[in-house]
């Protein structure tokens, strides 16, 4: 266990400069977009029930690599320090998917609206206003708790690394139940379409399909070639196709919106105020509460970095399947990667100048 921790510990080249390298990729598919305009066009045609094949082939890559370090073990020893669970999920499925509605709906529909005009047709021939595209983004990223990068976060904020990994599992279990019946009615709430039968498809093809592969690979790799060689090799490798297969997805997305960001580049930056506050805020309401529950830092540290991040290929894969590439729910939950590194990195430092602020783990 500490041997798997231990290799989550280091920063990889693509995990380290990986704003750099989503911004090098946003700058890729605006060109493609621009030079090539048919290419990603007639990618997206190659598709089963709306499901676009070349997507649904680079989401599952994003997926399957986080599922895998996932040691289900860990999860039975959660049992025996419930507070910083509790805490995690009644935060990441009580509070945060409604301060998200409601922080975008503010901005987004009442602040911004009029900086956000227009209209845009998402799949199923559905015409929608386009600011109410940006809130669904939004909404689909606020009920998207915890990415396998928080293991990176927790270990830098000098946090419980083995309560970190217990929730990445338990949030991954949770969103199968979850995600599809939450989404949906704040979707509804927001007057978008919802097409059911797709956003439980979507759930159970990019959670549940990589959970599961990723269970039974690493139970099988593990019995066959050793922990040893599994830690070391495998995961090593495997470690940067997430987020290669990550950058690739953004380059097509960004492919059909190199006109739109030509022409408006502030969509961009309007769209990343209310999801920096609402990090922000989930952060501040966690850190506050892990306070008054009386936590350790090293339980309080992680638990409010699990819930202020995302888990943005979730969200990247259910706005592709539910509203298409080219629709302003996807270019919101990609607007979600471009700030998630440098946001948790500046609360990372903001734990450690307040470690002080808490017990010592062990005292009472």
């Amino acid at each position: 266990m500490e041997q798997v921790i231990n290799e989550e510990r280091k920063l990889s080249l693509f995990e380290k400069y990986l704003t750099v390298w989503v911004a090098f990729c946003i700058g890729i598919g605006i060109a493609l977009g621009k030079l090539f305009p048919q290419v990603a066009v007639a990618l997206d045609k190659v598709s089963i029930y709306q499901v676009s094949i070349p997507i649904a082939i680079c989401l599952f890559f994003m997926m399957y690599p986080i599922m895998v370090k996932i040691d289900f073990a860990e999860v039975v020893k959660a049992g025996k320090t419930p507070k910083p669970v509790l805490l995690t999920l009644i935060v990441n499925w009580c509070i945060k998917p409604f301060s998200m509605l409601a922080i975008a709906w503010l901005f987004l529909g009442i602040f911004f609206k009029d900086w956000l005009p227009g209209m845009e047709i998402v799949k199923g021939g559905t015409q929608v206003e386009l600011f109410r595209s940006y809130i669904a983004g939004c909404i689909l990223l606020g009920i998207a708790p915890c990415t396998a990068m928080v293991l990176i976060w927790g270990h830098l904020a000098k946090g419980n690394d083995g309560h970190t990994l217990v929730m990445v599992a338990i949030n991954s279990v949770t969103m199968l139940f979850l995600y599809a019946p939450l989404g949906g009615w704040l979707l509804g709430v927001n007057k978008m379409p919802i097409p059911w039968q797709t956003i439980v498809l979507s759930v159970i093809i990019y959670v549940g399909l990589p959970l599961l592969l990723g269970y039974y690979s690493r139970k099988w790799l593990i019995s066959n070639k050793g922990v040893k060689w599994f830690e070391e090799k495998f995961l090593h490798y495997l470690t940067p196709v997430s987020i290669g297969a990550l950058l690739l997805t953004l380059i097509l997305l960004f492919s059909f919106k190199g006109e739109l960001i030509i022409n408006q580049p502030q969509i961009i930056f309007l769209i990343a105020i209310p999801l920096f506050i609402q990090t922000c805020l989930i952060f501040a309401i966690t850190y506050a509460l892990a306070k008054w529950l009386n936590l350790s830092y090293r339980d309080a540290a992680p638990s409010a970095l699990v819930g202020a991040s995302n888990h943005f290929e979730v969200a990247i894969a259910t706005s592709t399947i539910l509203f298409g590439l080219s629709s302003g729910a996807s270019l919101a939950t990609v607007v979600g990667v471009l700030i998630e590194v440098p946001v948790m990195l500046l609360l990372v430092k903001v734990c450690l100048r307040t470690k002080n602020w808490f017990k010592v783990s062990g005292e009472r």
